[in-house]
């Protein structure tokens, strides 16, 4: 039996003692910070998922792919991998240049050779790739609105990966997984890619899928980039981790991939086989229209429900993993079990629940069937998306001294404990912001003053505490306003106060920072060139609208109904 599947593969990844001279030398280098999606692109790379890429995309890998689904050299690879950068970051580098790759917080990860530097045609990126150079689709939006301008290749050199702090344990490398094969001796792997929570309909395709091919089972989900809206990660991993025991032992295992998907349907489909081989795997699920991003501006789904099927089938002896067939899977009433729609005869009841409908139930606290989903899975989504009643909101009051902040808070606060049905916190304190850069509500150019005092136990009495200014601190900008943060659980009072006074005060907040800035630009300015004036306080608007925001309107435009 051949067992090419669990040999390592090369990485690109370079010794530790070597790692940290280049670290060393990558002081002096331009240096890039990198997108989310570059980030999970160069993961990828680096740990030899992206097999056979040594690197970013050149111009003519690049254009090959896009027509060809090829790399210049003839090698499978169906999705365009680059580095898109701005124009004028682009400008400032020459070929050969060696530029170090950082994360978001500044941390080295990698070094880049730029071997190329181009500007490419989106448009036509778009329709090759994704079939259309429609908007509506979420990978031709990020090309259009987030990516970069130019496009740089080059061969990289690994450093070190980027950091999770989330599931450590459940993040595998390609070589760490196959290693884990070979340990628990699994010879075929098949490979389930999901980025929705599993309910008993997966369970149950996965499990006939695996024992179709006589094979183990991974689940393979992607935590990194998925399509716009779908359920949170950590949502995700939670459910899935709960459903795990429901397999037989030592048959199934997970493990999660920092992937950013482009939701490019059949390409994507090819492309997920491609990983899902570098990762070990022998057999792959895909399913009806596999990677699809939904409706496009016409309300047509973009591509066709078996079309990621049919080209994988083209190329399934090239990719070197085999296919299985997603089924769909129902539940059959009469039979208490689910099976495959095209194997359902006679007449029988067949039960399901859509998307839209699940959403639906959760949001209003409605039973889900338990032939539906697991009710570990269910406890699990009600904890990220409770229903109205059982959600929580914050309120915080700005503004200055004496404009009536303290008042408004507490008179909200009996009207929400006359209420009732859940505990309420009253936190009052004072907060000041010194910073020199111009965007003073930034929260890397803010130097945050705050005191331990100002995290009073809950249901304490209100106590404003006022800290002192800070003269070491060049103060270009107005101290933050006073606060009152009413918490846990209540986090959406928003919908619930009338927008109308809500507008009103946030407005003049707003005006007397803008003008307390041109204050102390101007102080130093003949009164001719004076920008503003002040006949009164700067305070002093702002105690204007304050005063009209009085108990009264705030308890008739509480929404009970919205508080559930």
């Amino acid at each position: 039996m051949n067992l090419q599947n669990l040999a390592p593969i090369s990485e690109l990844y370079v010794s530790y003692e070597s790692a940290q001279k280049l670290k060393l030398d990558a002081a002096d280098l331009t240096s890039w910070d990198l997108t989310p999606r570059q980030i999970c692109d160069l993961e990828l790379l680096m740990n030899g998922g992206f097999t056979p890429l040594k690197g970013f995309l050149s111009e003519a890998d690049y254009l090959s792919v896009l027509e060809d689904m090829r790399l210049a050299d003839g090698s499978l690879w169906p999705m365009p991998i680059t580095l898109d950068v701005p124009e004028t970051f682009a400008q400032g580098l020459t070929l050969g240049q060696d530029i170090a790759l950082r994360d978001q917080e500044g941390v080295i990860l990698a070094t880049m050779t730029v071997t190329d530097n181009w500007t490419p045609d989106k448009a036509h990126e778009a329709k090759q790739v994704f079939g259309a150079d429609d908007s509506t689709h979420p990978a031709v939006n990020y090309l259009h609105q987030q990516a970069g301008a130019v496009y740089l290749g080059g061969p990289v050199i690994g450093i070190q990966q980027p950091v999770h702090y989330d599931f450590r344990g459940r993040r595998d490398t390609p070589n760490e997984l196959r290693a884990y094969f070979r340990k628990l001796g699994w010879r075929k792997v098949v490979a389930f890619q999901t980025r929705n929570p599993l309910h008993r309909a997966h369970q149950e395709l996965t499990f006939r899928a695996a024992k179709e091919a006589q094979a183990n089972l991974l689940i393979h989900p992607v935590v990194g980039m998925t399509k716009p809206g779908d359920v949170d990660h950590f949502t995700r991993v939670r459910c899935y981790e709960a459903v795990l025991d429901k397999y037989p032992q030592s048959t199934t295992a997970m493990s999660l991939l920092n992937l950013a998907m482009r939701m490019a349907g059949p390409r994507e489909a090819v492309w997920h086989a491609l990983i899902r081989k570098n990762h070990g795997c022998t057999h792959f699920i895909i399913g009806r229209d596999h990677a699809g991003p939904g409706k496009n501006a016409q309300g047509e789904d973009f591509y066709g429900p078996y079309d990621a099927q049919q080209l994988f089938r083209k190329y399934q002896d090239e990719i070197g993993i085999e296919m299985v067939d997603f089924k769909h899977m129902v539940y059959v009433q009469e039979r208490a079990q689910y099976e495959p729609a095209d194997e359902v005869a006679g007449d029988v009841t067949v039960l399901n629940i859509s998307g839209t409908e699940l959403r639906r139930r959760l949001s209003e606290g409605l039973e889900i069937p338990e032939w539906f989903s697991f009710p570990e899975v269910v406890d699990q989504l009600r904890l990220s998306k409770p229903q109205r009643s059982k959600q929580g909101f914050t309120v915080f009051f700005t503004g200055l001294s004496g404009s009536g902040k303290s008042k408004i808070a507490n008179a909200l606060m009996v009207k929400l404990m006359e209420m009732g049905g859940r505990p309420v916190t009253l936190w009052m304190g004072t907060l000041y912001a010194r910073t020199c850069h111009p965007s003073w509500g930034s929260a890397k150019n803010t130097a945050t003053l705050t005191s331990a005092e100002s995290a009073m136990s809950p249901l304490r009495s209100p106590k404003t505490v006022a800290l002192p200014s800070a003269p070491r601190l060049r103060p270009t900008t107005p101290p933050a306003a006073p606060f009152v943060k009413m918490s846990k659980p209540l986090a959406h009072l928003l919908r619930c106060i009338s927008p109308h006074h809500w507008k009103n005060a946030n407005g003049a907040i707003a005006r007397d920072c803008i003008n307390w800035r041109a204050r102390e630009r101007s102080k130093n300015l003949p009164a001719s060139q004076t920008p503003m004036k002040y006949p009164r306080h700067p305070s002093y608007a702002c105690r204007l609208k304050m005063k009209r925001w009085t108990i009264a309107p705030i308890k008739s435009s509480l929404n009970l109904k919205a508080l559930g």
